[in-house]
């Protein structure tokens, strides 16, 4: 497997990607976006790039915050002001994306017309986000990401969108997840929604483990998603 960092712009802020592919794949192939959770680019999302450079893809853990800046383990209030920053804000969190499917396209062993998307908690937003701004992507996954929308209207959705959630998720309760069902319908867009009984928020995370914050890994939702996530990806790159 080989991988390497890259600069990449959003407007005058300069942003760090994590790519990573199988070089013993020769030509361009598939590619998928990986959006981080609201500590930044770490390695969670690094690894998630070469789980999807191990199916055979081009992986581009993306960067949301900008080259350096980083959240923490535990520090809620710091987290979420980097978060809030552009969940409040989806006008630049939209440009944001935007820039990051525009820097994996330029990627040589990137087939650009078969890019898709994926997101962890924050990046879950994030990539809805993705596909709500119209953009030509083929599907996007949230994995314990939040489903709210933003004041922005949404263009046409275009993209397969698969949702992974755990039922007992408090960062998205149920009237949320309904309403996301609701705008999905009426958008006309192709959705799914997982949820997953007894499983909270990080469910895919090994190293959550705050029943009082609402993150707990869950080794079997995070088999099953593992496991839907791959399926997803093998219908929208077929």
């Amino acid at each position: 497997m080989h991988t390497k960092m890259i600069d990449y712009q959003d407007g005058d802020t300069q942003l760090e990607g994590y790519v990573a592919w199988d070089n013993s794949i020769s030509g361009a192939r598939p590619a998928v976006l990986v959006a981080h959770d609201w500590t930044g680019r770490r390695d969670f999302a690094k690894s998630k790039a070469e789980e999807m450079a191990s199916l055979g893809y081009v992986g581009f853990a993306l960067d949301m915050y900008g080259k350096g800046v980083f959240g923490a383990d535990g520090d809620v209030e710091g987290n979420s002001a980097l978060m809030n920053s552009l969940a409040g804000d989806r006008v630049a969190l939209r440009a944001r994306m935007a820039a990051a499917l525009e820097a994996v396209r330029s990627l040589d062993v990137v087939d650009g017309s078969k890019v898709s998307a994926m997101g962890y908690c924050f990046g879950g937003m994030c990539v809805l986000e993705l596909a709500r701004a119209g953009a030509d992507v083929g599907g996007v996954i949230s994995i314990h990401g939040i489903f709210s929308a933003g004041d922005v209207s949404n263009e046409k959705i275009t993209a397969k969108i698969l949702c992974l959630h755990g039922q007992d998720d408090p960062m998205v309760p149920p009237e949320q997840v309904l309403d996301f069902e609701n705008e999905m319908s009426a958008a006309d867009a192709d959705w799914q929604v997982h949820a997953y009984g007894g499983t909270m928020h990080a469910f895919t995370n090994p190293a959550a483990n705050n029943p009082g914050f609402g993150t707990v890994y869950n080794p079997d939702a995070d088999r099953r998603a593992t496991q839907s996530i791959k399926n997803f990806f093998d219908e929208v790159f077929e």
